[in-house]
């Protein structure tokens, strides 16, 4: 077995759905909205905003509202191929790449997040909080995609609660 590192994780998950409906829920804004995100905006280089279905590009600037959070996370898109890879900066300073394989019957979505300072505040919130949330983030988009259903909270307010994202396991 390899060593634990805190400066990134590995999340895999097999999902049945065709690659490019998968690439589309990480790639457009109605895509990330229907189960990931309460809203998400794009904005090209340009300064123009991309619309629903507009596939992201590399250089692109977010802003992402969550379900039961306040904050905003806004970054940028690092690197995209527009079919099977994309990488974001997510966070003050880690990012995110998320790689679609096929694999006949299914895709096997690899969500790698990387460039984690090894300091104690982000070992606890970005190494332990992130892996536990894209745990759970990873299964949701598999029942959304397989099942139709989101099991992220949407209908009960968890917003004054200080440890609702460490403890809630569907925030």
């Amino acid at each position: 077995m390899n060593k634990v590192r805190f400066d990134c994780f590995t999340k895999k998950i097999y999902i049945k759905a065709p690659l490019d409906r998968i690439f589309n829920c990480w790639a457009t804004r109605q895509g990330l909205t229907s189960w990931f995100l309460s809203s998400a905006v794009y904005t090209a280089a340009n300064g123009n905003e991309r619309s629903p279905n507009e596939k992201v590009q590399q250089g692109d600037s977010y802003s992402w509202g969550w379900h039961n959070w306040d904050d905003k996370e806004e970054g940028r898109i690092l690197e995209t191929n527009g079919q099977d890879f994309i990488k974001f900066s997510f966070g003050e300073n880690s990012n995110v790449s998320v790689r679609l394989t096929d694999k006949g019957d299914s895709v096997l979505v690899t969500l790698l997040q990387d460039e984690i300072p090894t300091d104690e505040n982000n070992t606890y919130n970005v190494f332990y909080g992130c892996s536990n949330g894209w745990t759970f983030w990873l299964t949701n988009l598999k029942a959304y995609l397989e099942h139709g259903i989101v099991l992220n909270e949407t209908g009960v307010n968890l917003r004054d609660d200080p440890f609702a994202g460490f403890e809630y396991v569907n925030i």
